[in-house]
Formats: structure tokens, C-alpha cells, sequence
């Protein structure tokens, strides 16, 4: 017959002794040093056996305090609540947003909040305001929480956020939105930006414009801005015409996100475009990178009393929700259909998918009167 190591009897003692009511529910047992002396043993044998216990949920040892009984009842509601919460996480993706608002955004939270609802399940969201580590902060934090997956829209930066990276190589159900990281094996789901582009220039040539004037943010090169800015180029080159890129507006700060802006003013952003406009009046059209750089150009046309003579483009815009007459044309993404489908996308993986697939939705361009 094996002989019962000397831990082991400390151990079977004190289950019988909790099983017969001699340490009742809430009491605090021996310590290491008590039950070492009682014993006659070191107090590494007397630790495995509280050990032992503690790792059967039977009792808990508390640091500098003892340990204590658990009450059976109360330790199985307790691991029955956190059955609950880990099948709650479970069901609950995170959702990472550079910023969002009427132009660009609310109709995309809308997809993603609507498509939750059908998927049975609850997002967490973070803004990150342009802050690569904030959307580094985020995540972790999501991770922390235990979110299933995650959706990124990820910050206008010319490097890639590393955690995201990692994410990709572990397979977690991860999927990028409106800004796509190129090379990196990551599902995404936005716009052709390229064709995009390349239409809402044809829109120009086909009115009569040909000298235009690509206005763009200083020095952020993210994959969905030289999409936007090839589809302009390329398009030009198709009709035999090369664009002088002196003759562009890509200086402007005013309207980066909070972490890149520095000290760049709005009223600095105006005096620059309206320095360009009265310098270079050769220039009938201006293709702006996106709405809010849009409205500065034409508030400035409207200053020099030009508005009317010089188009504005540009993507995104205030929806037809909020004005049922859209004075400029612009490209319109399928921001409800972005949101929806990448909910959906995380789904999958979720469920176990591993394909890494990008899905371009459908745009229109919408034709305004100014």
C-alpha cells in the first residue's frame, strides 16, 4: 500500500475537517507556520496542502490575511456568475473609431448597431481622436475586458499599429474599416477609393474642368488617401494630361485629427487656400480628400465671391437626412452597408472563418447644384 505523503495528510485532515463542520464555512485555518509546527514538516510541505485546497475552489487564501473557508453555495453562484459573464463576453466585439460625426460616421455606428442586434450581440466603443496610442490603449482594453472581436477604424498614420499586427498573426476576429492596411493579412471592408476618385474627376472633365486643384491634409499618406490621390492622377493620365502637383493644396493642419494638428489653426488653413486661389486663378475646380477640407475651400470661394464660377468635390458629407438637397457633388460611401457587413465579417470569424477577404460596398456619386 503507498504510504500517504506527509502534505497529503495535511491536506485530507483539513477536508475532514471542513466536511465535518470542525472548520465551518468562513473560518480561517491553520497557517503555513502553525500547521508546519503541528505537523512537524517544512513549511513548503504545509503550503502544497493549503495550495492543493486553494486550487479546489475550497478554500481561499488571502496574502498577509490567512485563508479562509469558502462557502460551497456561494462559491458555486459564484462560479455560475462567472459562467454568465464569460458567455456575456463572449457576445460582445469592440468597435474602434478614429471619430465620427454627421458627415462621416453616424451612418456606419447605425450599421454596426442595427447588424449587433441581429447577430445577437453588444459592442463596446472607443474613440480615438487621430492617437495612435489611444487606439493601442483601446484595444487593450477591449482585450482586457474580453471582447470576441474587434472592428478598426484605424488612425490616419504612415505606420502600422503593431498590436494590430499581432492580432492578425493570431487569428483573432479582427476586421479593418474605410482604411485598409496594405500587405497585412486583415480583412477590411470600405470603398474603392480608386474608382471612386477617378469618377468624381470624370465628373469635372465632363463640366468643363480641367484645371483642378487636389486639396489634401499635410503629410499623412494612409493607403485610403494615395488611393484617393491615384484615382486623380491616373485618371488625368488616361486623358493625356499630367498633373503638376506644385499646384496642389496639401499643407493643410486645421482639420487632422486632435493628435497631429499641433498648433494648426483653421483661420491659418483659409489664409493659405484663399493665397493659392488668388495666385493661381487659372484653377475652376477643387477636388477636396474629404468634406471638411471641402467646406473650408468653399467658404473661402464664397469670401472672394467666387462660389459660383469654381466647383468643390469631394467624399462624404452631410447626408440627405439633414439636408434633403445637397448643393455639392460628392461621393457618397455605403456607410450603413460598411457597418453592417463588418459586423458580420467579425461574426464569422468568430465562428471560426479564417479567409482574410476584403469587401469594397458600393458608393454613388451625388450630383449637387454648386
Amino acid at each position: 500500500m503507498k504510504k500517504e505523503a506527509l502534505y497529503e495528510k495535511i491536506y485530507n485532515d483539513i477536508m475532514e475537517g471542513i466536511q465535518n463542520n470542525k472548520f465551518p464555512p468562513g473560518s480561517r485555518l491553520p497557517s503555513e507556520k502553525e500547521l508546519s509546527l503541528q505537523y512537524n514538516v517544512s513549511r513548503i510541505t504545509s503550503k502544497k496542502a493549503l495550495e492543493m485546497l486553494a486550487e479546489q475552489n475550497v478554500i481561499l487564501r488571502m496574502p498577509g490575511k490567512g485563508s479562509f473557508v469558502i462557502d460551497e453555495q456561494e462559491n458555486n453562484e459564484m462560479h455560475s456568475e462567472q459562467t454568465k459573464n464569460q458567455k456575456k463576453q463572449s457576445r460582445v466585439i469592440g468597435v474602434i473609431m478614429d471619430a465620427f460625426g454627421a458627415s462621416y460616421g453616424y451612418q456606419l455606428l447605425l450599421g454596426i448597431e442595427r447588424e449587433c442586434k441581429a447577430q445577437n450581440l453588444d459592442f463596446i466603443l472607443k474613440c480615438t481622436y487621430g492617437s495612435k496610442e489611444a487606439e493601442i490603449a483601446a484595444m487593450n482594453e477591449l482585450l482586457e475586458f474580453g471582447v470576441a472581436g474587434i472592428i478598426v477604424m484605424c488612425v490616419h498614420d504612415e505606420t502600422y499599429n503593431a498590436l494590430v499586427l499581432k492580432l492578425a498573426v493570431e487569428k483573432f476576429p479582427i476586421v479593418l474599416i474605410d482604411r485598409q492596411l496594405k500587405g497585412i493579412p486583415i480583412s477590411y471592408v470600405g470603398t474603392n477609393n480608386y474608382m471612386a476618385a477617378k469618377e468624381l474627376t470624370d465628373w469635372l472633365f465632363r463640366h468643363g474642368h480641367t484645371k483642378i486643384c487636389f486639396v489634401s491634409h499635410a503629410s499623412v499618406q494612409t493607403p485610403t488617401i494615395l488611393e484617393r490621390q491615384n484615382g486623380f492622377i491616373d485618371y488625368h493620365l488616361e486623358h493625356n494630361i499630367i498633373t503638376n502637383e506644385s499646384m496642389w493644396i496639401t499643407n493643410l493642419r486645421s482639420m487632422l485629427p486632435s493628435a497631429d494638428r499641433g498648433e494648426a489653426s483653421m483661420e491659418t488653413d483659409l489664409k493659405l487656400i484663399e493665397d493659392f486661389i488668388l495666385n493661381n486663378p487659372q484653377m475652376t475646380a477643387f477636388f477636396a480628400i474629404e468634406y471638411s477640407i471641402g467646406i473650408l475651400v468653399y467658404k473661402t470661394l464664397q469670401k472672394l465671391g467666387q462660389e459660383k464660377e469654381k466647383k468643390v468635390v469631394f467624399f462624404d458629407g452631410i447626408d440627405e437626412i439633414y439636408d434633403s438637397n445637397p448643393i455639392f457633388t460628392r461621393v457618397k460611401q455605403g456607410e450603413y452597408q460598411i457597418g453592417a457587413t463588418s459586423v458580420r465579417m467579425v461574426a464569422e470569424r468568430m465562428n471560426g472563418k479564417k479567409e482574410v477577404e476584403t469587401r469594397l460596398i458600393p458608393y454613388e456619386i451625388i450630383e449637387g447644384d454648386k
